[in-house]
């Protein structure tokens, strides 16, 4: 069984954000899944999706507090800077982390352990929206 859906993520700043939640909320499918793969790619060149942490909010500050140390913005060598002092930047960063993840389901529920989330990764400052396509494959629980 194949689904595909696009699910739109709220604007939110520059940061990481646990959108787990968010994402769940609106796949309900997923609970037909006995076994597969959820994946998840992002249609944008200035986020990006990754799995971390998902108790402590530190690890998020922690990890956009780095990414700013090693990509700031503005710095003197880029010349993408049509867009602002944040975009080329956020192109790095995206580039760094990448824009898809794949997720093991199992008895109609991701895989994650224990102590993982789905991040979106907000590099600008004012992103906006975000998309976000949703491919489900698997065997379903038998009617």
């Amino acid at each position: 069984m194949w689904l595909e859906k696009t699910i739109t993520l709220k604007a939110r700043p520059r940061g990481f954000h646990l959108v787990t939640t968010e994402l769940l909320a609106r796949l309900p499918e997923i609970e037909r899944f006995r076994v597969g793969l959820a994946h998840f790619f992002i249609q944008h060149t200035s986020a990006s999706l990754t799995i971390n942490e998902n108790v402590d909010p530190d690890v998020r500050r922690d990890l956009e507090t780095h990414l700013c140390h090693l990509v700031p913005d503005g710095a003197g060598h880029y010349v993408h800077v049509l867009e602002g002092p944040d975009d080329m930047p956020a192109h790095v960063k995206a580039s760094l982390l990448g824009a898809s993840l794949s997720v093991p389901m199992a008895n109609g529920r991701l895989r994650l352990g224990v102590w993982q989330g789905i991040y979106l990764g907000e590099h600008r400052d004012h992103g906006g929206p975000r998309q976000v396509i949703v491919t489900l494959h698997g065997e379903p629980f038998d009617d």
